[in-house]
């Protein structure tokens, strides 16, 4: 038996199930580098039985380099990713991260190409996926997806007239997230999911059915993904979906890990998964081609919803464990690297103490007013709306994919005077009309709701230019105790 087909674009038919690189660098890790040639042809088996879609990406070791050697053996599929540092993407250095991909492969055009991005407050990730666009149309790109964005940023995009056709996200029997607004988002505008994450590095197998919770693992992957399940109500809670999973494996006479990818599989959005591959050691493919043998009934999805009861649902969307707590990545927290992310505003302190933000916009010397100002504990935020670089508007027409970019420019700007969303305590939101109400509040609630400050929503008939949106904020900055 072979995995089933999709047909991704009219152009790109790929595997259901993808064959992961990303253990590459965990085979990597002690500093030393894979053997090129055994590992491309231990993929090169993978490509013949069928699984003949390679996913990777640009930090995964050697992972591009193997998979271009594999290229030269076997007619395949490479998709990878480009994770480039926040800051500014201009034309050449999207270029060059591109060129370095198809460098790397061997290729002269990247089947598809993943983008990610650290935190949606460095608005640049805009300007990357238009230039990466350019290059699709030169030729060097087959597709364009995107990688860990949640369901908000993904509409900007698509409103922003990204040609995308995937994104690829975390998705299991542990993490449910893809099947809320994301899955609603698709299926509206016809993107699809490649989901990883689904074996929850291993630990969704038979190998863990009434196993105690370890004490300690040794790879990246299950580093991560105990970090998971432990968000995700601990390991009572993840023994009784893996009991629920291995009842349903027995009765189609399958493993646990077929049913957790079955699960994943028959969500209407979800083009593949990706199912990492030790190359050399431990291989599947047999295994994971018998899921294609059975489907999922009433039965089997009602025991699964009964274990799932007993959980506790990963909070945020999808991607969100890179960018805000709980940081569910296999080094933990990652404020620290966000942290160091370089601000897009520039602050200024008078003699006074009072230190004012500016965005470098060309109203603001000319209407004398700045983006943020602080003094003491409290932050103002000006009026903004959704212009990005030299008066761009974004998603014209769109209020909550507007208001969704609003957000993050006044989130910038609290960063920047050393506030942050959980300050605020007053937001005003200006709308054009009735219709806009709903979709503004929804991006509104998405970022606040844990937080919910005191707010006045106005419609005021008609706001500057095209926009439909305009937001300003009050934040009071909470002081930390002194140990």
């Amino acid at each position: 038996m072979t995995p089933d087909r999709f047909d991704l674009t009219p152009d790109l038919n790929i595997s259901r199930v993808l064959t992961g690189l990303w253990q590459v660098a965990d085979q990597e890790r002690d500093g030393g580098q894979s053997d090129l040639d055994a590992a491309a042809q231990a993929l090169v088996a993978y490509a013949r039985d069928g699984f003949d879609t390679f996913d990777m990406a640009d930090h995964y070791g050697s992972a591009e380099l193997i998979a271009g050697r594999a290229l030269q053996h076997v007619p395949a599929t490479a998709f990878t990713k480009w994770c480039p540092e926040p800051g500014p993407m201009t034309a050449e250095v999207v270029r060059a991260g591109v060129q370095e991909r198809l460098d790397r492969l061997g290729v002269a055009r990247v089947d598809l190409l993943q983008f990610h991005w650290w935190s949606f407050e460095h608005p640049a990730w805009l300007d990357a996926l238009k230039e990466m666009t350019k290059l699709q149309e030169e030729g060097l790109i087959g597709a364009l997806g995107v990688t860990n964005f949640d369901a908000a940023h993904l509409e900007v995009a698509l409103e922003e007239g990204i040609p995308l056709v995937s994104n690829q996200v975390s998705f299991s029997l542990m993490d449910r997230r893809a099947a809320g607004p994301l899955a609603t988002l698709c299926a509206e505008r016809g993107v699809r999911l490649l989901a990883y994450g689904t074996l929850c590095g291993g630990f969704l197998t038979d190998r863990w059915l009434g196993q105690p919770r370890p004490d300690a693992v040794a790879d990246w992957s299950r580093m991560k993904y105990q970090r998971f399940i432990d968000t995700a109500g601990g390991w009572d809670a993840f023994q009784g979906v893996l009991q629920a999973a291995g009842q349903i494996a027995r009765k189609h006479g399958v493993s646990v890990s077929n049913v957790a990818t079955r699960w994943v599989l028959e969500h209407a959005h979800v083009a593949g998964v990706i199912v990492g591959a030790r190359l050399g050691e431990n291989e599947h493919r047999a295994d994971n081609a018998r899921l294609f043998g059975f489907a999922l009934d009433a039965e089997d999805h009602a025991a699964l919803n009964a274990a799932f009861a007993q959980t506790t649902e990963i909070p945020g969307d999808c991607g969100d464990e890179y960018r805000q707590p709980p940081f569910l990545t296999a080094s933990g927290d990652l404020s620290h690297h966000l942290s160091q992310i370089p601000s897009v505003l520039e602050v200024r302190e008078d003699a006074d103490g009072r230190r004012r933000a500016f965005s470098g916009s060309r109203w603001e010397p000319i209407a004398g007013y700045c983006r943020g100002l602080r003094e003491g504990d409290r932050i103002l935020i000006s009026g903004t709306t959704a212009t990005h670089g030299h008066d761009h508007d974004i998603a014209p027409g769109h209020a909550q994919a507007q208001a969704t970019y609003i957000l993050d420019k006044i989130s910038a700007t609290l960063t920047a005077l050393g506030g942050s969303m959980a300050d605020v305590v007053r937001t005003r939101t200006y709308l054009a009309g009735d219709a806009d109400v709903e979709g503004a509040s929804l991006a509104h609630g998405r970022v606040f709701g844990a937080h919910p400050p005191a707010n006045t929503t106005f419609i005021v008939g008609r706001l500057v230019g095209a926009f439909r949106v305009e937001i300003e904020a009050e934040a009071v900055v909470r002081q930390t105790a002194e140990p």
